[in-house]
């Protein structure tokens, strides 16, 4: 085997601590860089996909929800988990429609895929930027989002800066979106 400096191996599973449709967590022989071995939990996620829905004379939509583990409200852009098959831009459109009762339109544009938790989470999250919507009703699923908004574009920075855009997936989409559509310039003032 060519082994890269640095690198870690996983040898086996050793044993599967808990599994649900959330969370697996298993005990992994793992080869460190310097040979030596230990047993390392991994924690495995299911993969998901939102999207940022940018139109720049509406804002961006976003849902406003409760997250009970860390007790919170706050907007966040729509996405979800990829089902079995599901492609990440699909899941990603599917999210939106589901929890905002908007169909994106047109293309739509990769903007991150990334590990919230690259050392504890085995998990990757995909973002997609779209220009557009339509609206066909309400959203499927009640349990998602207690409001659903187009939120100005420099609403949306503040509720950065305040805290009140507060989980990872959403903060990095609504920068990389905004910046990407020629406002990065509100993020720096």
């Amino acid at each position: 085997m060519n082994r890269r400096p640095g690198e870690w191996i996983t040898h086996s599973t050793l044993r599967e601590v808990y599994s649900s449709f959330w969370v697996t967590m298993r005990i992994d022989d793992v080869e460190r860089p310097d040979g030596s071995h230990t047993d390392h939990e991994v924690i495995r996620g299911p993969d998901g996909a939102g999207v940022v829905v940018v139109r720049p004379d509406r804002g961006l939509l976003m849902i406003w929800r409760h997250r009970f583990m860390p007790d919170t409200w706050g907007w966040e852009i729509p996405g979800g988990g990829i089902e079995r098959g599901e492609t990440p831009e699909n899941a990603a459109r599917r999210e939106c429609l589901e929890e905002t009762g908007w169909s994106v339109t047109g293309p739509v544009s990769h903007l991150s895929s990334h590990h919230p938790a690259v050392g504890v989470l085995k998990q990757t999250l995909h973002v997609f930027l779209a220009d557009d919507a339509d609206y066909l009703g309400g959203p499927a699923d009640v349990n998602e989002a207690a409001r659903v908004e187009w939120r100005p574009i420099d609403q949306v920075v503040a509720d950065l800066r305040d805290g009140v855009i507060s989980d990872g997936f959403s903060q990095l989409g609504t920068v990389l979106a905004i910046g990407s559509i020629g406002y990065g310039h509100l993020l720096a003032s």
